[in-house]
C-alpha cells in the first residue's frame, strides 16, 4: 500500500521511512511521484496544519496522505515559537538563522525547559481523517553542537543522554523523539495495516 509524505523536507522523509520501515507501506516523498506544491501553513495548531497539508495533497494523489506539522515549544518564551518555527527568524530563514535568533532570545533565560511538539495527519480519500501527537522533552541549550538532525537539533539539550538531539544516535533518537513517538501511535492504532478501520478514531 502506498503511503505519500506531504513534505519536501529531506530530514522528515529519513525519519518516517525509518521508524515505517517495519510496516508494509511504500513510502513515498512528493518529490517521488512529481508533486511540486507548496501548502500556506496558515493555521494556528500544528493539528489545523497537518490535516491541511494531508488533504490538499491527498486531493491531488488520491492516496493515503499522511502529513507532519511539529515545532519547538519553549516555556520561557510562552510556547514560541510554536507553528511558526520553521520561520522564526523570517519568511525564508533557515535553519542556522532559526538558531541564532533563538540563541539571542535566550541569553539571559535561566528556565530552558523546552519540547518539541509533532503532530501526524493522515488523509484517506474516503474522507476518513486521524490525527496523533508527540512530544519530546528537552532544554534548550548555549550554543549550537552535533552534526546530524535538523531544525533546532543542534540547541536541543537531552540531559539524561548529555548530547542534543543533533548528537545523540538515529537509532535512539527515533524511538523517544516527538515524531518518533507520534509515528508509534498510529502503529498502535493499527493504522498501518488498514484493517478493520471502525476502531479507530476519527477527527
Amino acid at each position: 500500500m502506498k503511503l505519500v509524505v506531504a513534505t519536501k523536507n529531506e530530514g522528515k522523509m529519513c525519519e518516517i521511512r525509518a521508524i515505517l520501515a517495519d510496516t508494509n507501506w511504500e513510502v513515498v516523498s512528493m518529490k517521488d511521484i512529481n508533486i511540486d506544491v507548496d501548502v500556506i501553513e496558515d493555521k494556528d495548531t500544528f493539528e489545523g496544519n497537518a490535516l491541511k497539508k494531508a488533504e490538499e495533497i491527498m486531493h491531488i494523489c488520491n492516496e493515503v496522505t499522511l502529513a507532519d506539522d511539529s515545532g519547538l515549544m519553549v516555556d520561557a518564551l510562552g510556547n514560541a515559537p510554536g507553528v511558526y518555527s520553521a520561520r522564526y527568524a523570517g519568511e525564508n530563514a533557515t535553519d542556522n538563522d532559526n538558531n541564532l535568533k533563538l540563541l539571542k532570545v535566550m541569553e539571559n533565560e535561566k528556565n530552558r525547559s523546552a519540547r518539541f511538539v509533532c503532530v501526524l495527519a493522515l488523509a484517506f480519500p474516503d474522507g476518513r481523517r486521524v490525527t496523533v501527537r508527540g512530544e519530546f522533552e528537552g532544554e534548550i541549550g548555549y550554543e549550537m553542537k552535533g552534526e546530524c538532525g535538523f531544525g533546532y537539533d543542534v540547541l536541543f539539550n537531552l540531559p539524561e543522554y548529555k548530547m542534543t538531539s543533533a548528537e545523540i544516535p538515529s537509532e535512539i533518537k527515533n524511538k523517544i523523539s516527538h515524531r518518533g513517538k507520534a509515528l508509534q501511535k498510529l502503529k498502535e492504532l493499527e493504522v498501518i495495516s488498514l484493517k478493520d478501520f471502525a476502531h479507530v478514531p476519527i477527527f
